[in-house]
């Protein structure tokens, strides 16, 4: 009878201690399924990243990026979208950005943070283009940038519309960067390249940390502007700006400038007076912005930085003759470190273009250098409307576009296993071997 009631003690004890273990578990895991919904960042959390409280930096002024972890949410909360007074365009400028952004972001705290949050725009004009192969160069000009945009995890927006009546030709460009202020609240900078240009070296990152203390970045020289007064001192072609109120203020200014103003052709005249080489009549966006810091330096130049020391925008006449030769130099780097041409994943090139750096410390990006171009801007060659500068030929710019773009392809197809032998044959792949590239019909891979 005691050995039963011993039994039955510790058969009661064994029973209540198992529901206890399982009412701690069902309790613990309802507190986990609790706090997913509480903090939503707890849930899938992006490699590498970190929260943020959208605070201003106080270096320049402008609020901080943010790269969306979870885009499914959006909080019912007002923001500056629910304005009726909001607009895309200029005419309207939006005042207090840099609080509406971070106040936009606060709604928003998925968003892990991107201080290079960057969003690509580019884009082309709304009709079929007359060149019989524009068309088809303008596809492979935007499938460049998406490859490169792919590769270092960017957005891209690709703009074939007039979103302002009174802004097209070469004007055109402004009011898509405009508006992709506005549309991407998170991104830290707006990108614009022309249609004309080629990213050449894919694994290249923009050097972001350079340019913390400023907003604006373009190709161009000091003593150009300022002494020489030269329409030709800074290319429009392509820029970075950073999404803060002081970017939208200068975009206004420079819009100003344009067609869009009534009083344009007054204001034409005179800042053709000033520039010292304006070869034909009109204001062109270029010049335009050349004479904004020629009259407005003060108000502007401390947050602009001119970058000319890589190929922000380089002169493709001075490049596509290197380019077979460039590829015969990075074939011979790779050949004496093995780590350079190990097989890997598209996604994580980044960490090759850094391996890369090691290798390139004692050359450089230019004539007589062998680092690869970042990017090869074939100005004065326009692959939709076929015409081209007096000084080039059709056949030197539409050869030199396939040269390039086969060159920047080879960058990408190493990681699917294939390779363009000849740059001047887009259709011809031969696939890599696993030691490629060390020679032979690499030579002319451009990886």
């Amino acid at each position: 009878m005691a050995k039963n009631t011993v039994q039955g003690k510790a058969f009661l004890f064994l029973r209540d201690k198992s529901l206890f273990v399982v009412a701690f578990l069902i309790s613990f895991l309802m507190v986990c399924a609790l706090w997913s919904f509480i903090d939503p960042r707890s849930t899938f959390p992006k490699p590498h990243s970190t929260a943020s409280d959208g605070g201003v930096t106080a270096a320049y002024g402008c609020a901080t990026g943010f790269h969306g972890a979870n885009l499914s949410q959006d909080p019912p909360e007002r923001t500056f979208y629910d304005d009726p007074s909001l607009s895309y365009s200029f005419g309207s400028p939006v005042r207090n950005w840099d609080k509406k952004r971070r106040e936009w972001l606060k709604r928003h705290p998925f968003f892990a943070t991107a201080r290079d949050g960057l969003v690509v725009v580019t884009g082309s004009q709304p009709l079929p283009c007359k060149n019989p192969i524009g068309d088809h160069l303008l596809l492979r000009l935007f499938k460049n940038k998406v490859d490169y945009c792919r590769i270092h995890g960017y957005e891209i927006f690709y703009n074939n519309a007039f979103l302002h009546p009174k802004m097209v030709g070469v004007w055109a460009k402004l009011p898509p960067v405009r508006a992709a202020m506005v549309a991407h609240p998170e991104a830290e900078w707006i990108w614009w390249v022309d249609s004309d240009a080629v990213i050449t070296d894919m694994e290249f990152k923009l050097p972001m940390k350079k340019y913390e203390s400023y907003n604006f970045i373009i190709n161009g020289w000091e003593n150009m502007i300022y002494e020489r007064k030269s329409r030709f001192a800074m290319n429009t072609g392509i820029f970075l700006i950073r999404n803060c109120q002081w970017s939208m203020d200068f975009m206004e200014a420079w819009a100003r400038m344009s067609p869009l103003n009534p009083d344009h052709e007054k204001i034409a005249k005179i800042a053709i007076a000033e520039l010292t080489d304006k070869e034909f009549p009109g204001m062109d966006e270029q010049s335009a912005l050349v004479y904004l810091m020629l009259t407005q330096k003060n108000k502007w130049g401390n947050k602009v930085y001119l970058e000319n020391q890589y190929s922000f925008s380089g002169y493709w006449l001075e490049i596509v003759d290197r380019l077979e030769n460039i590829s015969d130099k990075y074939a011979a780097a790779e050949a004496t470190e093995g780590g350079l041409r190990r097989r890997r994943a598209e996604v994580v090139s980044e960490r090759y273009g850094e391996m890369w750096e090691v290798f390139l410390k004692g050359t450089y990006d230019g004539p007589g250098g062998w680092r690869r171009p970042f990017i090869t801007h074939f100005t004065g060659c326009q692959p939709c409307s076929g015409h081209y500068s007096p000084s080039y030929t059709a056949h030197a710019c539409w050869n030199g576009m396939e040269r390039a773009l086969n060159f920047a392809d080879n960058q990408v197809l190493r990681n699917f296993g294939f390779v363009h032998v000849d740059l001047m044959n887009s259709s011809s792949v031969l696939p890599l071997g696993f030691d490629s590239p060390v020679g032979g019909v690499d030579r002319l891979a451009g990886t």
